[in-house]
């Protein structure tokens, strides 16, 4: 996904009682004929773990005739992880990747020195329409890994894990949660997970990282006293011991990890350097990013700097 260079307005921050270090409402942003609620970066909070964006695309419906066209755009020291509850995105990218995602298969793409990717509905949905509806983040990456060659990895829904677990079901997207390890390649301590919550559930949070939030996606949730409803991240105080009640159905999103230490974020790009940034943008504007087999006749160009 490419960032709007919009500035960001201050985040709306509930004071949080005890076990809970912020609660932040995601803020509205048009990507074209979508709109998604964006939640990190934030004023309060840049990031968790190292996790330092995350958007949820949707839920929309798209007209027929429309669709998602997030034209081609680059990345460095991150990367993306796109993971879908309803509809199809096509994922094509500067290695020659060319993959559809649908709901529960996660697209791992880690940009290193550098990637351009494009996001796009497939041309036989755009007839009829579509429903979209799903999550993407960043992960930045540790600083050993920041120059590494980009990768793109695809794992199918039915290679995740998935538990139940106190009246919950547990798919676990990336690193280890309830004893369960996904095979998603990664390159710091971290955990994600879709979870969906049966009414009157109760879920304890594992506290094995230091940082960790709940993102909720539909129905109402319950924690330290807060109750909060989609579209509103939770983020915990480290170590504390927390559980998760819902009153009737709900789903959430769990992330949490180790910090990798302080990062810029500016537009598509992710570094522990701002030199490296301005490197990347003279890259983009110069054209030395290659560019995206079967999708190179359009760009995203670089935002005009005021």
């Amino acid at each position: 996904m490419s960032v709007p260079p919009t500035a960001e307005p201050p985040a709306t921050v509930s004071p949080p009682p005890p076990g809970l270090a912020h609660v932040l409402d995601a803020r509205p942003r048009d990507i074209g004929a979508l709109q998604v609620a964006r939640v990190l970066p934030s004023v309060a909070r840049r990031m968790v773990g190292p996790f330092i964006f995350f958007d949820h695309m949707g839920p929309a419906q798209l007209a027929p005739g429309q669709g998602l066209d997030v034209r081609p755009h680059p990345h460095i020291g991150l990367a993306t992880v796109t993971y879908l509850f309803e509809g199809e995105i096509i994922h094509r990218d500067s290695l020659g990747s060319h993959q559809a995602i649908r709901p529960g298969d996660v697209n791992w793409m880690s940009a290193g020195r550098g990637i351009v990717h494009s996001e796009r509905t497939a041309a036989q949905l755009r007839g009829s329409g579509s429903r979209l509806n799903g999550l993407q983040l960043w992960v930045a990456l540790p600083t050993a890994h920041e120059e590494s060659a980009p990768e793109f990895h695809h794992h199918p829904s039915a290679t995740l894990p998935l538990l139940e677990r106190e009246g919950a079901r547990v798919r676990v997207l990336a690193g280890e949660l309830f004893g369960q390890r996904s095979p998603v390649a990664i390159l710091s301590r971290l955990f994600y997970a879709d979870v969906v919550l049966q009414p009157g559930a109760a879920l304890s949070v594992p506290a094995h990282c230091s940082e960790r939030a709940a993102y909720v996606i539909e129905g109402q949730l319950e924690c330290a006293g807060a109750h909060t409803g989609p579209g509103r991240m939770l983020v915990f105080t480290p170590g504390a011991p927390l559980t998760l009640r819902s009153a009737g159905a709900a789903r959430i999103a769990l992330i949490g990890g180790e910090p990798v230490g302080p990062r810029y974020i500016e537009w598509n790009f992710v570094s522990s350097a701002r030199s490296r940034i301005a490197q990347a943008k003279d890259d983009w504007r110069a054209g030395r990013f290659p560019t995206v087999p079967g999708d190179e006749t359009e760009f995203i160009p670089l935002p005009e700097e005021p």
